[in-house]
């Protein structure tokens, strides 16, 4: 079994590689926690975007976990559909949770796995977007697992909630899978680049891309609350 560190809970290459006693797990480890970041508040600190980066360029290496397929471009659209499933699935999970509990979530005391701003922030997005709200949180960690639990609490039509559910999910997989998959290709059989052998710097450029602007927009918008 992979040797544990604390700090693998947001290394990517951790949940790809996992394997107990030579058994790989890598793909359930993932379909986990796309799962989680998308309908457990308390995953809004698991690796999103990177992790499904990453596991584009190990495509083979996770689908071979399940079976082998001969077909490159079919490994992909296998792995991308069966992310996709799980984000849907966590999405439900998440507007479940929010119909259910939203009192109790918006009076509960913050810790370590919940901060309530960042489900008031989330319900201000959802707000200013509406449903179109579910497909751009796809892409932005936190509210990417807030979205649909605030859906939830707002009592979202279901049936449109399912739509920009699935339509964001199958988006943001086969986007950042492909994208992973295909760049890697092309770097390396167009450049000679690696971009195995550059997974840190990936990780801190999409990290960049991704949680900065957020980080960024929830400053401005504390100052301007203090204001």
């Amino acid at each position: 079994m992979n040797e544990f560190d604390w700090k693998n809970l947001i290394d990517p290459l951790f949940y790809i590689h996992f394997d107990i006693n030579g058994i790989k797990l890598g793909i359930y480890i993932v379909l986990f926690i796309v799962f989680a970041e998308t309908g457990l508040f308390a995953g809004f600190f698991l690796p999103g975007d990177s992790l499904l980066f990453l596991a584009g360029i190990y495509s083979r290496d996770l689908i071979e976990n399940i079976f082998i397929i001969d077909n490159d471009f079919l490994n992909v659209v296998l792995l991308s559909t069966l992310v996709a499933l799980s984000g849907i699935l966590g999405n439900v999970v998440g507007y479940w949770f929010g119909s259910k509990s939203g009192y109790y979530l918006y009076n509960k005391e913050d810790s370590f796995w919940f901060k309530r701003k960042y489900l008031v922030q989330s319900k201000d997005f959802f707000e200013k977007y509406g449903g179109k709200a579910i497909i751009f949180a796809r892409f932005l960690p936190i509210f990417r697992t807030f979205a649909p639990i605030v859906a939830g609490i707002v009592s979202m039509d279901k049936n449109k909630f399912m739509f920009y559910n699935i339509v964001s999910s199958f988006i943001w997989s086969f986007t950042l899978i492909f994208a992973g998959h295909y760049l890697y290709g092309f770097l390396l059989e167009n450049y000679q680049i690696d971009l195995k052998e550059h997974i840190e710097l990936i990780v801190l450029a999409l990290v960049g891309i991704t949680v900065v602007p957020v980080i960024y927009k929830f400053s401005k918008k504390s100052k301007v609350q203090e204001e």
